[in-house]
């Protein structure tokens, strides 16, 4: 497994929560705009990479790396990048860097999603979410795998994440205890999207 403490292949800039609720504050009133443009609210979209701890994209407004630091591509998260197809305007798209290789039929392979990942993805989600003043519920923070099988009820494209036969499968589990498998269904508990969101609210009420 490859050392998360290795030199990151960046193309964006260290910061701490404290910034990222600074630009995302500084970005809100842009951000609802883009998303009113569309007739909806503000989405948060949560994604892993598919790629090694260190690698990091400038798709997503944030990636947080294997040992948990945070990076961003822009300074503006109104910025409309390519990270969630057809639902990208007026959204932030946030990743961990991590399950290069991963698979549905063979596991999350070498580089699966960090304990540190996991908590401040969480961390992350709540602080932008409290800032555009969104409700952390699937219907403003979502996996890419949800996104892809449209949980939210809106449909800007066909699905296709995991549950309609494709491989859009982002974050559908962690392989933690609380997410160790591929849930039966999105409202399955192990769904990695209900552990993030759990996992965020409980961060948001600490705010």
């Amino acid at each position: 497994m490859e050392e998360m403490t290795k030199e990151v292949d960046i193309l964006g800039r260290y910061v701490d929560l404290d910034e990222v609720r600074q630009i995302a504050e500084d970005s809100r009133e842009d951000i609802w705009a883009l998303a009113k443009k569309y007739g909806r609210e503000p989405k948060i979209f949560m994604h892993w990479s598919a790629s090694s701890y260190t690698s990091v994209h400038d798709s997503y407004h944030i990636n947080i790396t294997g040992d948990g630091r945070i990076y961003i591509s822009t300074d503006d998260f109104a910025d409309v990048l390519s990270h969630t197809y057809m639902r990208n305007s007026g959204a932030v798209g946030v990743t961990i860097c991590c399950a290069y290789g991963a698979s549905p039929s063979t596991g999350l392979g070498d580089y699966p999603p960090t304990e540190k990942q996991i908590e401040v993805m969480a961390q992350v989600v709540a602080v932008v979410a409290k800032a555009l003043w969104l409700t952390i519920d699937k219907y403003h923070v979502m996996t890419h795998s949800e996104a892809a099988d449209c949980v939210d009820g809106e449909y800007p494209h066909e699905p296709y994440g995991y549950f309609n036969g494709c491989d859009k499968w982002d974050n559908l589990y962690l392989g933690t205890s609380e997410s160790p498998c591929i849930p039966d269904s999105y409202d399955d508990p192990r769904n990695g999207g209900n552990v993030l969101r759990g996992k965020s609210n409980y961060y948001s009420n600490q705010l």
